[in-house]
C-alpha cells in the first residue's frame, strides 16, 4: 500500500503510517479526547478558577474554608482507610485459602469471593440493610435482630467501613491471587525438603513474596473506596455521615448547575486522594517487587484430613458475607410489607408484579439494557483497533494516549459525571444542541468510563501475538482495516467477548454516573433502586434489585458457558 504521508510528533520524529492507519489513529484520538480527557481537563480548569468576587483560585479557598467540606473530607479519609483494613484481611485470607489449598468447589467459592465486583454497591448496601435491620427476615426469627424501632447499626461510619471493605475486598483478593500464580514450585519444594510445614512455608515464604501484591491491592481498594457513592449514599445520608461523593450529590441536587464550580473543588479533592493512592501503588510495586526465578508454577497444597473442615469453614464465611444478605434481600421482596415474616401464607410475588407493571421501572430496565449494550458494542469496536495499533503496530501517538485512556475509569465516577456535565451542559458547537437531560449524555459518560474494561484484556492478548502474522498480512497487500478485521479480531474474540460482557454487567446497574446525569425519561435501574429505597419503599427496591441480580447472574452463566473451554483464563473466577 502506498504511504499516506507522515504524522509528525512534538518531539520532532515522524512516523509513516500506511493504509488506513492515519484515519484509525485520528478517530481513536478524537474518541478518547471527547468522551473522557476533554471533560476531565475542563473540570480541573473550573476547580482552579476564580470565585464570584474574582479572587484567584477563589473556589479552592472557599472549599478549604467550608466546614461541611472539611467534615466530608475527614469522613472520606476515615471510612476509606478503615475499609481498606477490612478488604486487606478478608481478601488476603480468602486468596491464600482458595489459592493454596486444593478444596472441592474452589471455582464456586472463587465466584462468591469476587461477586462484590459484579453486584452493584447500592444492591449490596440494600441487601445488608435488610439483613441487619430490626425486621430482618433472617435474624429476627433467630432473635438476633436489633430491637423493634431501633436504628439499623449500618447507618453509621462503621457500617460504611464494613460494607465498603466487603465491596472492595475482591481487588485485594485478585491482586494476591496474581502474586500466588508467580510462585515457583521449586521454592516450595525446597522448603518442604528442609522440613518446613505448610503453615511455616505460607508465613515465611509465600506471604513475603505476595507482600507487594497485598499492598498494591490495598491501595487500589482505597482508591475505589474514595469514589464509592452507592454505599455512602444509602448508609451515610440517613446516618448523617457525609462523605465527599454524597456531599457533591446533595449540593447538585439542592442547587443545580449553579454550584458546579464549588463541587468541582470537591471533585478535585477526590482526584487527589485517588491519584495519591494509585501513585503509592505504583511505588510499592516498583520498590518492593523483586524477581523470582522462573520455573514450574506452584499449584496448591493438599488439605489432607482437614479438607472437610476447611471447606465447611470457607463456605460458612462466604455464606455470611455474600449469600445471607442476598437471601435477606430476596425474602424482603417476597413479603407484602416490610416487617412481615416470610412464611407460606405471607409469600407473594406481588412486589414483582407491581414493579413489572410500573411504566417508569420498565423504562429504566430498557434504558439500562440499551445503554449497557450500546456501551459494550461501541467500546469493543474502539478497543480492537486501539489495542492493535498500540501492541502490534506500536503506534507512538496511541501508545502515549493509551495510559491516559484509563483516567476516566480511575477517577471516581462522581468526578467524571461532573466533568461531563461541565462540557455537555452548554449547547454543542456547530449544532447548538445540549446533551444534558438526554440519554446521550449518559452514553458519553459510560463510553469514557468503561472502555478500559474491554481495552485491557484485548491489549494483553495483542501483546502475546506473534508479530510475523500481521507482517505477513501486510506483505500480502492487506491494508490496516482489513488486517484488523480479518487477522486480529478473530484471534482476540474471546477477550473481546469477556470484556464486552463485563461492561454490560457493570453498566446495567451503574449508579454513580447515572445519579447525577439522569433525567425524566432516562431513568436507569441503579437510579430506580436508590430512589425507591430513599422513598421508604424497601419491598419494591428489593424486588427491582432481585430482578437486576437475576440479569447479572444470567449473563455470568452465559459467558462462563461460552468461555469455559475456549478461554477460561478470561474469566476471573476460573483464571
Amino acid at each position: 500500500m502506498a504511504d499516506r504521508g507522515p504524522l509528525t510528533l512534538a518531539a520532532g520524529r515522524s512516523i509513516r503510517l500506511k493504509g488506513g492507519e492515519p484515519m484509525l489513529v485520528a478517530l481513536i484520538l478524537l474518541y478518547v479526547l471527547v468522551t473522557g480527557l476533554w471533560p476531565l481537563a475542563r473540570l480541573l480548569a473550573e476547580a482552579f478558577g476564580p470565585d464570584d468576587s474574582g479572587r484567584v483560585m477563589g473556589l479552592i479557598r472557599d472549599g478549604l474554608e467550608s466546614r461541611a467540606a472539611r467534615r466530608a473530607l475527614g469522613n472520606t479519609l476515615l471510612a476509606s482507610g478503615g475499609s481498606v483494613l477490612v478488604s486487606l484481611v478478608l481478601g488476603t485470607f480468602l486468596a491464600l485459602a482458595l489459592g493454596l489449598l486444593r478444596l472441592p468447589g474452589r471455582v464456586a467459592m472463587t465466584f462468591l469471593a469476587i461477586s462484590p465486583l459484579l453486584i452493584p454497591s447500592q444492591i449490596m448496601a440494600l441487601a445488608w440493610i435488610e439483613l441487619t435491620g430490626a425486621s430482618s427476615p433472617i435474624l429476627a426469627p433467630l432473635g438476633l435482630a436489633p430491637a423493634p424501632g431501633s436504628t439499623n447499626p449500618l447507618y453509621s461510619g462503621g457500617g460504611i467501613v464494613w460494607l465498603m471493605g466487603i465491596e472492595h475486598m475482591p481487588l485485594v483478593f485478585l491482586a494476591v491471587r496474581a502474586g500466588l500464580a508467580g510462585i515457583p514450585a521449586d521454592l516450595v519444594e525446597a522448603a518442604r525438603v528442609g522440613g518446613a510445614g505448610t503453615l511455616r512455608i505460607t508465613t515465611w515464604i509465600i506471604l513475603p513474596l505476595c507482600l507487594p501484591q497485598m499492598l498494591a491491592g490495598a491501595m487500589l481498594a482505597f482508591s475505589a473506596a474514595v469514589g464509592n457513592f452507592g454505599i455512602p449514599a444509602l448508609l451515610g445520608i440517613p446516618g448523617r455521615f457525609p462523605m465527599l461523593t454524597t456531599l457533591i450529590y446533595q449540593r447538585l441536587n439542592g442547587f443545580g448547575p449553579t454550584v458546579l464550580g464549588q463541587v468541582a473543588v470537591l471533585a478535585l479533592a477526590l482526584i487527589l486522594l485517588a491519584g495519591a493512592a494509585l501513585l503509592l501503588r505504583a511505588t510499592v510495586i516498583a520498590r518492593l517487587g523483586f524477581p523470582v526465578a522462573r520455573g514450574r508454577r506452584f499449584t496448591a497444597f493438599s488439605a489432607g484430613r482437614a479438607e472437610p473442615a476447611l471447606a465447611l469453614g470457607l463456605w460458612l464465611l462466604l455464606g455470611v458475607l455474600m449469600i445471607l444478605p442476598i437471601a435477606a434481600l430476596l425474602a424482603t421482596a417476597l413479603v407484602p410489607a416490610l416487617g412481615m415474616r416470610l412464611t407460606l401464607s405471607t409469600l407473594t410475588l406481588g412486589n414483582f408484579a407491581e414493579v413489572a407493571a410500573d411504566p417508569v421501572i420498565r423504562r429504566a430496565f430498557v434504558n439500562s439494557l440499551l445503554l449497557s449494550l450500546a456501551t459494550a458494542l461501541i467500546s469493543a469496536l474502539v478497543a480492537v483497533p486501539f489495542a492493535w495499533l498500540v501492541a502490534v503496530r506500536r503506534n507512538p501517538v496511541l501508545r502515549r494516549l493509551n495510559a491516559l485512556s484509563d483516567a476516566p475509569f480511575v477517577v471516581p465516577g462522581t468526578v467524571l459525571a461532573l466533568a461531563v456535565i461541565l462540557v455537555f451542559l452548554p449547547p454543542l458547537p456547530l449544532i447548538g444542541v445540549s446533551l444534558y437531560g438526554t440519554a446521550a449524555i449518559l452514553l458519553v459518560a459510560y463510553l469514557a468510563r468503561f472502555l478500559p474494561l474491554v481495552l485491557r484484556p484485548v491489549e494483553a492478548l495483542a501483546q502475546s501475538l506473534e508479530p510475523a502474522l500481521d507482517e505477513a498480512g501486510r506483505i500480502a497487500g492487506a491494508g490496516s482495516p482489513r488486517r484488523v478485521l480479518r487477522l486480529f479480531a478473530p484471534l482476540a474474540a474471546p477477550a473481546i467477548m469477556a470484556g464486552a460482557v463485563l461492561i454490560v454487567m457493570t453498566a446495567f446497574n451503574e449508579l454513580t454516573l447515572s445519579s447525577l446525569l439522569w433525567s425524566a425519561g432516562t431513568e436507569t435501574v441503579g437510579v430506580m433502586i436508590f430512589a425507591l429505597q430513599q422513598q421508604g419503599n424497601s419491598t419494591a427496591a428489593a424486588a427491582v434489585s432481585t430482578l437486576s441480580l437475576l440479569v447479572i447472574l444470567t449473563l455470568a452463566a452465559l459467558v462462563d458457558r461460552a468461555a469455559r473451554h475456549r478461554a477460561p483464563e478470561t474469566l476471573p473466577w476460573r483464571g
